[in-house]
């Protein structure tokens, strides 16, 4: 097999014309910088959720088998431009962009920290270095996709949002947002990339209170640690510097507990054991 990239997370292979391996890493990254230390057995969750969701979701996918605890074999295709997030709650960086006008939510929505959003809310961006969060005029501006794809894309996306929602409230979860991928195979739009943790926001119910920050069983405990250090806008100004941020030392107890929550959300999500 022919390397061909890495990205943050997955080295992709070409197999053969049709199909490409994606082989899952330990690596981590957030706010776009990528962290020197791995996250133990991440590769494995990722792997197999990615397996898990696709076999579970009925959308049509590139999914074709997993080839071992940390590789799968998926189709080739033209990937679209864009990258398809749904919210369910008022967190993260939907705050911060609505306190400046830049995005607005319906009236009457409840904007005290992790309250959940009358309906899911369609917020795509672009996909590239740095994802740049558009509406459905700047997309269609900027050519990503047509005004049919778009409408798909948002109906399709919330509607995958509210099954995995469902099955992860009946494991206990809350599942507060989603970001998807598509692309486009034999003429018809295809759900893409992988879906995991690096992809969602996963709370437990057991512990969910509005108006604080959620225990995260995903990426965003790294997230919050660099944000309460002040590692976050620390890496801001250094690219407002025109400086790429160097990553700081992950403590080993947040290493160790990310390991410890991807499991558990795997397992208890899907029923399997690692």
């Amino acid at each position: 097999m022919k390397f061909l990239t890495s990205g943050k997370v997955k080295d992709l292979y070409d197999v053969d014309e049709n199909t490409l391996l994606f082989k899952f890493s330990d690596r981590v990254s957030a706010y776009d910088v990528k962290f020197k230390q791995n996250i133990p057995r991440k590769g494995e969750v990722l792997c197999k959720f990615a397996e898990f969701w696709f076999n579970e979701l009925s959308v049509p996918n590139h999914f074709v088998r997993r080839e071992s605890d940390t590789e799968i074999i998926v189709k080739k295709m033209k990937m679209l431009p864009i990258e398809c997030v749904v919210r369910g709650y008022f967190y993260g960086s939907l705050i911060s962009r609505w306190k400046k006008g830049d995005v607005s939510v319906p009236e009457g929505t409840n904007t005290t920290l992790a309250a959940k959003l009358p309906e899911p809310l369609f917020d795509p961006t672009t996909k590239s270095e740095h994802d740049i969060p558009i509406n459905k005029e700047k997309a269609l501006e900027m050519n990503l996709v047509t005004e049919e794809q778009y409408e798909w894309l948002e109906k399709t996306s919330i509607e995958i949002y509210k099954k995995m929602a469902s099955i992860a409230d009946n494991a206990g979860f809350i599942l507060a947002d989603l970001k998807l991928e598509f692309g486009i195979l034999d003429g018809k739009i295809t759900l893409g990339d992988s879906i995991g943790p690096d992809e969602y926001r996963l709370w437990p119910k057991n512990s969910y209170t509005v108006g604080e920050i959620q225990e995260a069983y995903d990426k965003q405990l790294l997230r919050d640690w660099l944000t309460a250090k002040g590692y976050q806008k620390e890496f801001d100004d250094e690219r407002d510097a025109g400086r790429e941020p160097v990553a700081p030392e992950i403590p080993d107890d947040i290493i160790q507990k990310m390991t410890e929550r991807y499991v558990i959300a795997y397992e208890k999500l899907t029923g399997n054991t690692l």
